[in-house]
């Protein structure tokens, strides 16, 4: 995954360009697929929320969460209903690896196209849904194109913004990643009432993003740095002109060559991924995709109307508050792009990990204080209280493990290993996004108020590890790192041997 270009001496070099009205657009068409993933990440608790949906397709569930004296807990549980939200990430996972390939063999802009196709024909077979199986497959579909607009979309913001912006572009992925969140939940809010088809206007409003990512893809460029790859140098060096709005780029030009050129010598990157000295960027990266799953944050984005019916509010209510927790993640977000290079990635999830952890216990104790298994609901005062604790954690996440979850690994590889690694993220962040979306109802149901204290303890753990094992990045060069970081850290150096890695440039 490309990063910022620095010197093989480890200053950062400055390369003419500016910010073109071109890069501008092609930056906001391919971060359409981060609004279709996010879209498709808040769609589906409301949807599966709604009763028309319930009855149509899970009228077991709809019995059940209309018995007056079922379990408060239990409403939702059913492995199907949790299938249809769960099923896009294993998708996602399978689709990354063959994703990895087509990117690197046929372009960025190729893949997102890819991308888009498999988007709309997961939305044909989700709005039109006549079957549980089909509203599954279509699921299924999205996420084939999860798997490849995520592999595409960071690597072509990456490569074709300018090199001092590099680091605000990932974290504005995420960005776009909860603007789709929000906008899906505001949807959902208008169309709970639209019956009987108001699940079906949710569902087909994803071919929007869709769409903007189809016809955009054709009309933007490839990347410089993958036309080169491919040997279109030439034709690499017309657009690295035409992005950058000037003449000479030549000594940016050079730069890209010549890590193309470093990136081919190593022939086996899987196999260095496992020696010792790349044991602190691998480990680190796996698990912080661990850990920002089993903060409990999806678990909240996927079931937020679920989780605020159980709590008490009626449908419109529930649905309201996952909007406003939606404008809580966007605006925390914004705050982690003007924050993240001034205060620093530690202090940022340490913060967080104190935030979200009170958020949490308190939460627990609300809930097993005052929410039985049968009979009433929180009270509107304590149900308020609940909505304003999840938005204070969804806050904490947001600044912090949600953005730092991916820009960290993006940074802290060396060229040779960088795409290898941050494989191993992407496939790790699926599978523990898939297991959560898979179990979350069936241990609302298990656990209870007894959930919150489940996350609340991975909270210690996430910050027990950040604090002993994570090191401050923040301004360190990427050809530094061994040197600056990991041989000056007390338990990271013991893995660092002598490194034979060639003085590079890198993009």
């Amino acid at each position: 995954m490309p990063a910022v270009v620095v010197s093989g001496s480890g200053e950062n070099q400055e390369f003419e360009g500016r910010i073109t009205v071109y890069v501008i657009v092609c930056v906001v068409i391919a971060a359409s697929g981060g609004l279709m993933f996010g879209y498709d990440i808040g769609i589906s608790g409301g949807v599966t929320s709604m009763d028309d949906f319930l009855k149509k397709f899970f009228p077991a569930v709809f019995e059940k969460k209309h018995h007056a004296l079922e379990n408060n807990y239990c409403k939702y549980d059913n492995q199907f209903l949790q299938l249809f939200t769960s099923c896009l990430y294993l998708a996602a996972l399978i689709a990354s690896f063959v994703a990895s390939k087509v990117c690197s063999k046929y372009g960025r802009k190729l893949t997102m196209q890819i991308a888009s196709i498999f988007f709309i024909i997961g939305v044909i077979l989700t709005a039109g849904g006549i079957n549980i199986e089909m509203i599954i497959f279509g699921r299924i579909f999205l996420g084939f194109g999860v798997g490849f607009a995520n592999q595409a979309v960071p690597l072509f913001l990456s490569e074709i913004a300018p090199p001092n912006l590099r680091g605000a572009l990932n974290i504005s992925f995420q960005l776009f990643i909860t603007i789709g969140i929000l906008v899906s939940n505001l949807i959902n809010y208008f169309t709970a009432n639209v019956h009987p088809h108001g699940w079906r206007i949710s569902l087909g409003i994803a071919g929007v993003p869709a769409l903007m990512l189809c016809l955009g893809s054709i009309l933007i460029c490839e990347t410089p740095t993958s036309l080169i790859e491919r040997h279109k140098v030439e034709e690499g060096r017309k657009v690295l002109r035409k992005i950058r709005g000037v003449e000479n780029v030549d000594d940016e030009f050079d730069s890209i060559i010549h890590a193309c050129e470093m990136a081919k010598q190593v022939k086996d990157p899987f196999r260095k991924l496992m020696k010792p000295v790349s044991r602190p960027q691998l480990v680190i990266s796996i698990c912080l995709q661990i850990f920002q799953q089993f903060t409990g944050i999806n678990a909240i984005m996927f079931y937020a109307p679920v989780l605020f019916q159980t709590v008490g509010f009626g449908n419109d209510a529930a649905l309201l508050s996952s909007v406003i927790t939606g404008l809580v993640n966007v605006f925390s977000t914004v705050v982690s792009i003007y924050v993240v290079d001034r205060a620093g990635r530690r202090i940022l999830l340490l913060e967080a990990c104190v935030q979200m952890f009170i958020s949490q216990v308190i939460i627990g104790i609300i809930l097993f204080k005052e929410l039985k298994t049968t009979g009433d609901n929180l009270s509107k005062g304590e149900a308020i209280f609940v909505v304003i604790l999840v938005c204070t954690f969804v806050m904490g996440f947001a600044w912090s493990w949600g953005p730092l979850g991916w820009l960290i690994p993006s940074e802290i590889f060396p060229l040779e290993t960088r795409s290898a690694g941050f494989a191993f993220a992407v496939s790790t962040n699926m599978l523990f996004t898939f297991i959560i979306g898979q179990a979350f109802l069936s241990m609302l149901c298990q656990m209870q108020a007894g959930i919150f204290f489940f996350f609340a303890a991975w909270v210690i753990i996430m910050g027990a590890f950040t604090w002993f094992l994570l090191p401050e990045t923040k301004g360190v060069p990427v050809d530094a790192m061994v040197d600056k970081v990991w041989k000056q850290h007390w338990f990271w150096r013991s893995f660092m041997v002598e490194d034979d890695r060639p003085d590079v440039k890198v993009v």
